[in-house]
């Protein structure tokens, strides 16, 4: 029963690396750097970017663990949650929110460099822990979110025909190891998934992402609307990869934090496409989204 434990947990950590290695190298493949630059010249938009994914997403995320009373270590996998800003899915969503692609390269740029930069910091005042070396966190963050990014775009820079060819083969493997993550969670913490339907956690992560999604929309004051559509999506998206490295970097990660990190993968994926569909109702008619490439 140990080698059996013990093997699901290293096919745990394998589909995890091919998850964040997969989608960081589809988002780097459709990666145009002058629209990430050009996406970063708005400041209005940076300055909010910066501000929602990493001071008002961690402090609403503390604020509903207390409210509604989360027991700690749900409490750490959403704080966690609140600290990732931007799923590598971030393009698809624009699009149908009929958003500004240039701001979602920014944003993509921006919440990988801000998640490599905060996350190691802050991880170890959000759980005692996870009060190890930074470094300990920061390695794993920086393989398997800046590195995969940023050899997508180099080779969307340098070869694009070989990126082309490229990006489905890596949006595939991303697709299927996020399957394959979700169905060993399963398997290894199927028990701690049930107990948590009475413990509010569905309900947290849905506030949170409804709240700071409305947030973020609506603070948007002299920015286009596809350009408050982007950061509304943002973070509505959350790069659950980023957020399960450190606890998964742990010898015995805390499977309550784990399960609370993995819930909030549908949880997502439904607020998101909800959002989408309202903020494309709201575009502008006779305005196409600028797009990389």
């Amino acid at each position: 029963m140990q080698d059996t434990d013990a093997l699901l947990a290293v096919a745990v950590r394998i589909s995890l690396v091919a998850f964040m290695v997969g989608s960081l190298l589809d988002m780097g493949l459709e990666l145009r750097l002058r629209d990430a630059l050009a996406g970063l010249s708005n400041r209005p938009f940076l300055l909010r970017a910066l501000v929602f994914g990493f001071l008002v997403g961690p402090g609403l995320a503390w604020a509903i663990s207390r409210v509604l009373g989360l027991h700690p270590s749900y409490a750490t996998g959403l704080l966690l949650v609140g600290l990732t800003p931007c799923a590598p899915f971030l393009p698809t969503v624009v699009r149908r929110a009929r958003g500004d692609t240039r701001h979602a390269a920014a944003m993509m740029l921006v919440a990988a460099i801000g998640t490599v930069v905060v996350l190691p910091v802050a991880a170890p005042l959000i759980d005692e822990d996870l009060a190890v070396d930074a470094w300990t966190i920061a390695r794993p963050i920086l393989a398997l979110v800046l590195l995969p990014l940023l050899a997508g775009m180099a080779v969307f820079a340098l070869a694009p025909r070989i990126a082309t060819s490229l990006h489905p083969w890596a949006r595939w493997l991303g697709a299927v190891a996020a399957l394959a993550l979700l169905a060993l969670c399963f398997v290894v913490y199927g028990r701690s998934m049930a107990a948590t339907f009475g413990e509010r956690v569905v309900l947290a992560e849905v506030m949170f992402l409804g709240l700071l999604t409305l947030m973020a929309y609506r603070s948007g004051g002299g920015l286009a609307q596809r350009e408050r559509s982007v950061l509304g999506l943002g973070m509505c998206t959350r790069n659950l990869g980023a957020a399960l490295a450190p606890l998964l970097a742990l010898d015995a990660p805390d499977d309550l934090a784990v399960v609370a990190v993995v819930l909030a993968l549908p949880v997502q994926l439904v607020c998101a496409i909800i959002a989408a569909r309202v903020f494309a109702g709201s575009a502008p008619e006779g305005e196409a989204s600028c797009r990389s490439g």
